[in-house]
């Protein structure tokens, strides 16, 4: 199985809009606010290291295995 790594904050929130039905809400500063109209994420556009990553992908209720097909 192929193991997560770090990725950067843009290419997150791209995978994020255009896989799995996300929008930007807003921007302040160096981090941006996604939703589904159900989940709120903030996600900085910085590296997103491993642990962050899986935070994230657990807010929002999207498995490692799911999210690697996409990546």
């Amino acid at each position: 199985m192929k193991k997560i790594s770090p990725i950067q904050g843009k290419e997150l929130i791209k995978i994020l809009c255009n896989k799995f039905g996300f929008h930007a809400v807003r921007q302040k500063g160096s981090h941006v606010t996604i939703t589904n109209d159900t989940i709120y994420v903030t996600v900085p556009l910085k590296e997103i290291r491993v642990g962050l990553l899986g935070v994230i992908l657990r807010d929002c209720n999207i498995t490692r295995e799911e999210f690697l097909k996409e990546v």
